[in-house]
């Protein structure tokens, strides 16, 4: 099997990798977690998650009704380090609610003319209307992080960035709608363990790009533009909350948790949903310092 990117994420691991990013990856095993700081050394139990998740995924319903019959309006942002689960976070919210209501964006690199528009400006052509959900993956954090490791914007457009994004987000929040942002945070070592998974399975290799290969060697960079970004953008009215995803499906529920928190929806059942895990969901404070 002919390997994505000619195989540079295995010889990323080989040749370059820490060597301590190298020996976890090597001596852990399949359901282990590879980052020490984590509460949990091993993944969820599949039967303790799908108990968890039949309870979430019918208070998830009831939300999309009350949504839909009341006109409500909720907009989620997904952030987070390349794989650390966004995809398969915004999968587990979406999957039992109807696409007409719940909408997923992922948008493309911006055309010619999105490039010369308002920079808020694609987005914003997805917000939902009453009665809609929208669910980003990845949006207009793009320039505080990805567009600013990579060099794809100027220093003056992220400042202007900055200076812009409190005041956009006040208006998202003035407008009545719903809004919640959401940081999913994954170790060095179990990052390139899921890349190296993904590059060695048929049906995952769409999950990589160009960008991932290259960002390997950035993970500096981006720990300090994530690190400058939550202090610079977690508001009163629009904080983020920060999910430990070293763990994927205890990540997930932590956020379908988030999710069902904010919104009061008719028969909301606050039993069922318990309380998001403290270890794992917080603030911008239960990042890992690098």
């Amino acid at each position: 099997m002919d390997l994505p990117f000619n195989g540079a994420i295995s010889r990323y691991f080989r040749e370059t990798a820490p060597k301590a990013v190298r020996k976890a990856i090597e001596k852990g095993g399949k359901d282990d977690i590879l980052t020490a700081s984590y509460p949990y050394d091993e993944e969820m139990k599949r039967k303790d998650y799908d108990a968890a998740m039949e309870a979430l995924q019918v208070e998830l319903v009831k939300m999309q009704s009350d949504i839909k019959s009341t006109g409500k309006r909720l907009v989620v942002i997904f952030e987070g380090r390349d794989a650390a689960g966004k995809g398969g976070t915004i999968k587990a919210v979406t999957e039992n609610l109807n696409p007409r209501v719940a909408t997923v964006v992922a948008l493309s690199k911006p055309t010619d003319r999105e490039a010369a528009q308002w920079y808020f400006q694609r987005y914003v052509d997805w917000f939902p209307a009453k009665g809609e959900v929208a669910l980003y993956d990845r949006s207009w954090y793009n320039r505080a992080m990805i567009e600013h490791v990579f060099g794809f914007c100027t220093p003056e457009e992220r400042v202007r960035f900055f200076r812009q994004v409190p005041e956009f987000e006040n208006m998202i929040v003035d407008e009545g709608i719903i809004f919640l942002k959401i940081w999913l945070e994954v170790g060095r070592a179990e990052q390139l363990k899921r890349f190296l998974d993904r590059e060695s399975d048929r049906l995952k290799h769409w999950k990589l790009s160009q960008i991932d290969v290259d960002g390997l060697a950035k993970w500096g960079d981006y720990s300090a533009a994530i690190d400058e970004t939550m202090k610079k953008t977690s508001f009163k009215r629009a904080p983020w909350t920060v999910i430990l995803s070293h763990g994927k499906k205890r990540a997930r529920i932590a956020a379908i948790q988030t999710i069902l928190a904010a919104v009061d929806y008719k028969e909301r059942d606050l039993s069922a949903i318990g309380t998001p895990d403290a270890r794992i969901c917080g603030g911008p404070s239960l990042r890992p310092k690098d």
